[in-house]
Parts: structure tokens; C-alpha cells; sequence
């Protein structure tokens, strides 16, 4: 029987929650994200009892003192985990589901150059090779290239070699051949492969550690061997990387869905994030900031190396972008989030719908080209002292949503589910559905006028004109755009804007960048914008109107309908308008 290698057994503290209580508590100097991730488990350990999950203190420390106890580095060191890899480390082989496996199944880890992602991957490859019980366990460092696969597989490789309980040629269990480190019977190996010549295809994958995921051109590798893990109980797969540039990447998109799942948007249990970064307002030459982007940094890192690098951004203004990018997790090319969450949040106190009714509102109609989220919003202005209030309506085509789930990662079938999308039939946009939705609304409500994008008007809104509503083209440039953007970000700030908490708005406002013209300007920017912002721009076309034109009084489509009914009760002749029941 093959001598099976074993973490020795460590009583005491739990470091996963004491690194994540210290963090809370600012103890620990750490970036906002990383907060969130810090605090998202302190709220688990409290929620286990709802959700189900488990926490598993021993085994977390099972899985971090492997890497002191058996683990050796190049310069003879035994691989001691520093409190936050400790922290990633425990969070990985601590938490359990419902089902009795491990509850984290993809890790996105987004840290500073220099502080040891890729020691620590291949630490955790070799900890799946042959102290987590899995038989013919495959471990993979992946990449789109051969080279960049290796990287991670050399550092496994000179970690074998300098551990007595690793290598085989000194007495361990571990063999080593060129491009394969192989364990036990049945065999487990750990090799290095890429998307040239095929070498993703048929794995059955344990363990995929994926390197420097900015710089994969596509999703190719990740999502091969993200299929590869279907037939194993306690797969993982664990990203590594530096913050990219490119908005349209695999890496980005990641980045965006731990952002999402930290924020709360989205709601992953299985998925694990821990991206550094600075806070907004913090300068990358102060030095005391420089701990939340580089956890590793007076340890792994030297400071003597990153006082350089910043010494040479300020010096040399072409290499501040890179320097911002590598060593401070910025995404030098992302537009800057344009609300606050916690600024936006404020406004989720419930609606009382039955009170709007027959109240003056501004319409805002954003449509899609062919199969994409449309949006309607309604926007009340306030009334005495009350806060504006905005109403939104979404539609999807019903053949497109699943496709677009897994595409996208977004929940819209959650959402169809719960009533805040309706699906149209087919695969593309169905407007008549829509239309009919608004001709119920307008005898609802006195809607003053409704604002759309010309671009996307045609003949849903010669059918709504026909109904007697007053449909106004508004402009998406930073001419009509500028003061209601403006003034969105001014009443989320300000605390006046309710909107009762509607999941996909508050998806669309956390997704929304501005662009600014040379004299300030701002207006919604869809381009640079990550996922849909639909709703935003409605409510913006909305604004846009409501500000410019005074409330009250009765609709085009109110004086229309009356107008109607009076030329039935005198039996004149005249054209006439159908009267429209609400929904």
C-alpha cells in the first residue's frame, strides 16, 4: 500500500475567522473587496442554520498546515502561509454544502504582482494530488500556452524536489517525470496543459489551476476545464491573476462576478472571491495603502522592490499605468463605477403601489434591437417632501433567456421566476407585448409623456402615439443625456430616489459607467458599461423629461379618453380612442 501523506493534526484557533474578524474590525489594513469577502464569511458562520453550509474549522486547518508541514520552498523554507493565504486557503477546505462536499467549486484570486499566487496554486495542486483522498485524482495548471502552463507546474515540481515526504528519489511518494508529477495506485498525476494541440480535451479534472487569467485571450481554457470537472464531488478551480485592461476578457468577466457575488448582487455559494484592490479615494503613493492591494507585502514581498516600482510610475509617467495595474489590482482601462451601492441601496424601502395610481409620471422606453433586456420605467415626481419614485417593467424573449443564464452568468430565469422580467414569446423581442403593457399602464396613471431613444422607435411607438400617449424622442448624447445623469447621481447621493429594492434595476445601476465630454458632462456609457444598464437609461430618458417639463395636470392620454367619452354621451362623430382596463 502506498504510504499516504498527512497533514499533521493542529489544535487551536480557527485563522480563517480570526484573519476575517480582524479585517472587519480594520485591524487588518485590507481593500473594500476584501472586507466584503471577510465579511460574507463572518455572516455565513452566523446563517449556517438557514443556508444549510457547514463550517469545518479542523479540516481548514488540515488543508493550511499542509503546506508548512510537507511542503518545502526553493531555499529550504517550509512553506508557512501567510494570514491571508491561510484565510483562501481554510476558505476552500472548510466550507461544506448541504450535499456533505465542499461548497466552493471556482476561487477567483486577483492579488498584486509578486505575492505569491502561483506558489501558492501549486501548493494547492499538490495538496490535491495527494493529501485529499480523491482516487485517480488529475491536476491540471492550465493555460492557453504551453510555456504559461508550466509555471505553476515548476513550482509543484521544485517544491517535490526539496520535500523528503514529496520526492520519490529520496524516499517520498511523489514521482517526477518531465511533464508529469505522478501518486499512488490508481495513479493521480499532476501535469501542465494547454489549448495547443488539443491538450484540454477528454480530462477528468480534479483540480484546475488556472495562471495569469488576464492574459488568456478567451474563455477556452476556462471553460474546458470547467466541463472537465463534472464527474468529480469536490472539484475546484482556482484563478489566478494580476488586474488586466481588456473589459471584454474571461478575466474581466470574473472580476465583475466576484465584484457581483461579494456585493450580494448575485447570490453564488459555490463560488469564491478574493480580489484586492485600493479604495477609491486612496493614492497609490502612499505607502500605507499599499498593504490592500499587496497582503503579501514586507513577507513575500519586499518593500524595497514596490518603492521602486512606484518610484519609477511617478518618475516616468508612461509606466504609472502599469505600475497601477500590476502592483495596485487597478484596472487602468475600467470606467469608474458610477453609484455606490450602499449610496443606492438607500432607496429600497417598499413602494406603496396602490397610492401611485392616478398620480402624473414620465414614462422612459429603452428597447432592444432584436432579442436583447428591454426596459420601461415610470417616474413619479414627489410629492411635499417625499422622494422621487421610479417603477420599472423588463421583458425578454423566452427562447433566449437560458442561453443567455449560462452565457452571461446573470439570473434572469430567477428573475423571470419572481415576476421582475416577463418573457415575450420566441427568440426575438415581441414589442406588441410591451405595448400592451404600456396602453394598460397609461390607464393606470396619468403618464405625462413618454421619452424614447429614435434610434429604436418605429412602429411600437406609432401604435402607442395612435393610443393617445405623448411620445417624445430623446437624444442619447451628452446634449439631452447630461442633466438628467446628472441629477440621477445627485438623488441617489442625496438619498431621494425610491426604488423599492427591484433586483434587476439595482443590477443595471451597479453596472452602469458614465462617459464625460471635455466641459464635464457626463451621460450613461453603454460601451464601457459591464452587462445591461437598460433600466438606468430609461430612467435617465424619464428624468430627462420630468425635469424639463413641469408635473401635474392631466396626460395627453387622459384628455384624449375623456374626450372620447364626451363625444359618445353627445352621439358626435369624431375619431375615437379605445378606453384601456388596467392589467
Amino acid at each position: 500500500m502506498e504510504r499516504k501523506v498527512k497533514a499533521r493534526k493542529v489544535a487551536g484557533v480557527d485563522p480563517v475567522t480570526s484573519y476575517a474578524k480582524a479585517v472587519v474590525a480594520r485591524k487588518i489594513v485590507a481593500g473594500p473587496w476584501v472586507r466584503l469577502a471577510c465579511a460574507r464569511h463572518l455572516r455565513d458562520l452566523k446563517e449556517r442554520k438557514t443556508t444549510g453550509l457547514e463550517w469545518a474549522p479542523a479540516r481548514a486547518r488540515k488543508a493550511i498546515e499542509f503546506f508548512p508541514e510537507v511542503l518545502v520552498l526553493e531555499d529550504a523554507r517550509p512553506f508557512n502561509l501567510e494570514p491571508f493565504q491561510q484565510f483562501i486557503v481554510g476558505s476552500l477546505f472548510g466550507w461544506y454544502g448541504k450535499d456533505g462536499f465542499r461548497r466552493f467549486r471556482t476561487a477567483y484570486n486577483e492579488i498584486g504582482k509578486g505575492n505569491g499566487k502561483s506558489p501558492l496554486a501549486a501548493g494547492l495542486g499538490l495538496y490535491g494530488l495527494v493529501a485529499d483522498g480523491e482516487a485517480s485524482a488529475e491536476v491540471y495548471s492550465a493555460a492557453t500556452t504551453t510555456e504559461q502552463a508550466r509555471i505553476v507546474w515548476r513550482d509543484a515540481d521544485r517544491m517535490v524536489e526539496q520535500s523528503p515526504e514529496l520526492n520519490a528519489d529520496t524516499g517520498g511518494v511523489v514521482k517526477r517525470e518531465a511533464a508529469c508529477l505522478s501518486f499512488g495506485r490508481p495513479e493521480s498525476v499532476f501535469r501542465p496543459v494547454s489549448s495547443e494541440h488539443r491538450g484540454l480535451d477528454g480530462k477528468r479534472v480534479h483540480f484546475g489551476l488556472i495562471d495569469e487569467l488576464h492574459e488568456h485571450p478567451n474563455a477556452m481554457v476556462v471553460d474546458k476545464i470547467r466541463a472537465g470537472t463534472k464527474a468529480r464531488k469536490n472539484a475546484l478551480i482556482f484563478e489566478i491573476t494580476n488586474s488586466g485592461w481588456d473589459r471584454h476578457s474571461v478575466c474581466w468577466d470574473h472580476h465583475e462576478y466576484s465584484l457581483k457575488v461579494l456585493q450580494g448582487i448575485i447570490d453564488n455559494p459555490s463560488w469564491f472571491a478574493y480580489v484586492c484592490a485600493l479604495d477609491e479615494k486612496d493614492d497609490f503613493r502612499n505607502p500605507k495603502v499599499w498593504l490592500k492591494a499587496n497582503p503579501g507585502l514586507g513577507t513575500i514581498l519586499p518593500r524595497k522592490y514596490l518603492e521602486e516600482q512606484v518610484a519609477e510610475a511617478v518618475g516616468m509617467p508612461s509606466k504609472e499605468n502599469l505600475c497601477r495595474r500590476l502592483n495596485f489590482c487597478e484596472w487602468t482601462e475600467q470606467s469608474i463605477r458610477a453609484i455606490p451601492m450602499e449610496e443606492w441601496d438607500r432607496g429600497a424601502a417598499a413602494i406603496d403601489i396602490e397610492a401611485l395610481r392616478g398620480r402624473p409620471c414620465y414614462g422612459g422606453l429603452d428597447l432592444a434591437k432584436v432579442n436583447d433586456l428591454s426596459a420601461f420605467v415610470l417616474l413619479f415626481p414627489p410629492l411635499a417632501e417625499e422622494p422621487w419614485i421610479v417603477l420599472p417593467w423588463y421583458w425578454l424573449p423566452a427562447d433566449d433567456m437560458l442561453p443567455r443564464v449560462r452565457r452571461d452568468r446573470v439570473p434572469y430565469d430567477v428573475w423571470v421566476r419572481e415576476g421582475f422580467i416577463a418573457t415575450t414569446p420566441g427568440n426575438v423581442t415581441d414589442y406588441g407585448f410591451i405595448e400592451a403593457r404600456v396602453i394598460a399602464l397609461a390607464g393606470q396613471y396619468q403618464i405625462q409623456e413618454i421619452a424614447f431613444d429614435r434610434t429604436f422607435g418605429g412602429e411600437i411607438v406609432q401604435n402607442l402615439m395612435a393610443e393617445g400617449l405623448a411620445m417624445v424622442e430623446f437624444g442619447q448624447g451628452f446634449l439631452s443625456m447630461a442633466a438628467p445623469t446628472s441629477e440621477l447621481l445627485r438623488l441617489v447621493k442625496a438619498g431621494e430616489l425610491q426604488h423599492g429594492g427591484h433586483p434587476v434595476l439595482r443590477w443595471n445601476a451597479s453596472n452602469l459607467a458614465t462617459a464625460e465630454d471635455a466641459a464635464g458632462n457626463l451621460k450613461p456609457d453603454k460601451e464601457h458599461s459591464y452587462e445591461r444598464i437598460d433600466g438606468i437609461t430609461a430612467l435617465c430618458n424619464a428624468l430627462g423629461r420630468a425635469i424639463t417639463r413641469p408635473s401635474g395636470g392631466d396626460s395627453v392620454y387622459d384628455q384624449r379618453v375623456a374626450s372620447n367619452r364626451a363625444l359618445a354621451e353627445t352621439g358626435a362623430e369624431g375619431p375615437t380612442q379605445p378606453v384601456i382596463d388596467a392589467w
